[in-house]
């Protein structure tokens, strides 16, 4: 089980969205005539466990109607999902996630709410571009102990063989 996939395929918007005032739908890929998803649909097509879908609810960040016992998802709950899991994929927590789709319901136009996700964006930003060159002078710091290492083994085994 993989409950916060890293490899999963991007969804790009659907060109024939019809429009909305949430700027989440625009992240979806569905067809305007699809406008409910079971569990299972959108399971598997953001290729994430029914217990993650769970999860997410249970967190209070996508919202679905009861049927029942069966979850209906609409197409603000499909398109909050897709944002979960872009945000998630770099390196936004749920709860910084959580708080950037709450305020879509502020109806202030979505300027708190623009200003806020930028704000949030461009620290990742940041974070992300300091994490790259910790990386990448970590990556030169081994190939050096590599170097050195396999210095020291080559020396010991011609040792080795003429000892």
């Amino acid at each position: 089980m993989k409950p916060f996939p890293s490899d999963r395929k991007p969804v790009m918007p659907h060109p024939q969205s019809e429009p909305t005032t949430d700027p989440a739908a625009h992240a979806t890929s569905e067809p305007p005539s699809k406008t409910v998803f079971t569990i299972g649909d959108l399971a598997r097509e953001f290729d994430i466990t029914l217990r993650t879908l769970r999860f997410y609810e249970d967190r209070g960040l996508l919202n679905p109607r009861r049927q029942g016992q069966q979850r209906l998802y609409g197409r603000r709950d499909r398109a909050r999902l897709d944002l979960i899991l872009r945000g998630k994929r770099v390196g936004f927590s749920l709860n910084e996630i959580k708080e950037m789709l709450d305020l879509y319901d502020l109806r202030d136009g979505q300027v708190t709410q623009m200003r806020v996700a930028l704000g949030k964006f461009e620290d990742r930003i940041a974070a992300l571009r300091r994490q790259k060159l910790d990386i990448e002078e970590a990556i030169v710091e081994l190939e050096r102990t590599v170097e050195i290492v396999t210095g020291i083994l080559h020396e010991k085994e011609r040792q080795a063989e003429a000892g």
